[in-house]
């Protein structure tokens, strides 16, 4: 694992090297665009092939729609996951898929990447601030404007979410359109949303209830989460159990992950699926969820659960849920009796 990752940072340094100067001499100003009902075609460009990093992007995916309504958008991302996650959005078209792995698929990842130069585009945007590959295809786009992201922009000073990495993507293209000439209506940023359908919300509800009865509120827990990220049985057991006690009015169910792994010893009535959709379907139609910093919490956010994000790194103000409902807390030295606290504030 070391290794691993001791090699992708050698990449990603070879990378930054690289792209450091792409974009640097592109300067829009006001009169270069007078009619954004005449922008048609929007290149979204996200290499990542992460639940979460996807999810993340569909705040500026919805900003674009907000700002070109007769625009049409192509996105470029890894893995399998982008189709499912912009399923229902209308105005999404056609999604180029790079392998997860590009170095072990190099023919198909060449393949899909010179695919960006088979169509015209008005705007190409690179998602993610400072993403050294992200600026290299946005850079390969046939588009008149480039939005590439710069690692040096802040957005503190105006705005004290401007770390957020959905939201600078949000300022960062702002930022560009008002150097085109159109003003920031410093509207809220939407929240992350999967569009769910009236019919795959039914369905959830379906699915909770087999589980867990309508006599009750629910709260649904996930104990999982990557690397160190994941809180461990011997802190996961006692909470399980503080919360049974300060909650006998409420079912509470085990949200399982795709490895069909629990910290509480499957104790508590669970909740398995490897469908991403009937999964915030169902985690839409409980009263709060809990867990650590992962994928599954921004599908949960983006189910318009309220979420409340359990980070023991610092950086809750990068990643930290948002939906007008959701908090986050670090839990370095928390006590039990303060993240209660803080779920009272949801639920009570």
């Amino acid at each position: 694992m070391a290794k691993h990752k001791k090699v992708n940072n050698y990449r990603r340094k070879i990378m930054k090297s690289l792209t450091r100067k792409i974009g640097t001499t592109h300067e829009p100003k006001p009169g270069d665009l007078i009619d954004l009902n005449g922008v048609k075609r929007v290149l979204i460009v996200r290499t990542n092939h992460r639940l979460g990093n996807l999810i993340l992007i569909t705040p500026l995916v919805q900003e674009v729609i907000a700002t070109f309504p007769n625009a049409k958008i192509d996105l470029i991302v890894q893995g399998f996951l982008g189709p499912i996650i912009f399923e229902n959005y209308e105005a999404v078209d056609k999604i180029t898929r790079l392998p997860k792995k590009p170095f072990k698929n190099l023919k198909d990842y060449i393949k899909g990447a010179t695919s960006v130069r088979n169509r015209k585009y008005d705007f190409a945007i690179n998602a993610v601030t400072g993403s050294s590959s992200g600026r290299l295809y946005t850079q390969m786009a046939k588009a008149k404007f480039k939005v590439y992201g710069e690692e040096e922009q802040d957005f503190t000073a105006h705005y004290t979410d401007g770390m957020h990495i959905a939201k600078e993507q949000v300022y960062a293209f702002r930022a560009y359109m008002e150097n085109l000439g159109f003003p920031d209506q410093h509207l809220p940023v939407k929240n992350l949303s999967i569009e769910l359908t009236n019919e795959e919300s039914q369905r959830g509800l379906e699915k909770l209830r087999e589980i867990a009865d309508d006599s009750k509120k629910t709260i649904s827990i996930f104990t999982f989460a990557t690397g160190d990220k994941c809180y461990k049985p011997d802190w996961w057991i006692p909470f399980y159990k503080r919360l049974q006690l300060e909650y006998p009015n409420y079912h509470i169910v085990e949200v399982l992950p795709y490895e069909n792994v629990s910290q509480i010893d499957f104790t508590a009535p669970s909740y398995y699926s490897k469908d991403i959709r009937e999964i915030a379907a169902f985690i839409s139609h409980t009263d709060v969820w809990i867990g650590a910093d992962c994928g599954i919490m921004h599908l949960a956010s983006a189910s318009g659960a309220p979420v409340v994000g359990l980070f023991s790194r610092m950086n809750r103000n990068v990643y930290e849920p948002f939906n007008g409902k959701s908090f986050s807390l670090f839990t370095g030295d928390l006590k039990y009796d303060q993240i209660i606290n803080a779920v009272d504030g949801v639920l009570k």
